[in-house]
């Protein structure tokens, strides 16, 4: 691909997103768990049934697994919602994970100011999302 004559943007996401996909399949390659919890499993059923009470590895795993399965459309903003709009769910559930089990007072402020902030910029792209076609 000769990015010179695209739009450098595009590129540049596009760059980023190969990279991203690119680290999280060699991760789960070498560090999934022999028995990963089902991809259907929310993170609070995967709490409720102790599969990764504490286990911010495999909330991080599981997060990736399903950034990984997403069809991307090919139109850069929608990608980019879509791909943000999951991420931004996982720093929540992570987020949760650290106030229902942390022990920081200091971790679980900025848990709670990242749980508030995420879910303010998911329901944005979820407004967006919503308009589009």
């Amino acid at each position: 691909m000769n990015i010179k004559t695209h739009n450098p943007g595009k590129a540049l996401f596009l760059l980023a997103l190969t990279a991203t996909w690119f680290t999280s399949a060699s991760v789960h390659a070498q560090t999934a768990p022999a028995t990963p919890p089902p991809s259907n499993m929310t993170m609070g059923q995967m709490q409720k049934d102790g599969a990764a009470k504490h286990d911010m590895k495999a909330a991080m795993m599981m997060g990736m697994d399903g950034m990984q399965k997403v069809t991307m459309s090919g139109d850069v903003d929608k990608d980019f919602a879509m791909m943000m709009k999951l991420h931004h769910e996982q720093a929540v559930n992570m987020a949760e994970m650290q106030l229902a089990h942390g022990k920081s007072s200091e971790m679980k402020t900025m848990s709670r100011k990242i749980i508030a902030a995420q879910k303010k910029e998911i329901a944005q792209f979820d407004k967006w999302l919503g308009k589009q076609k």
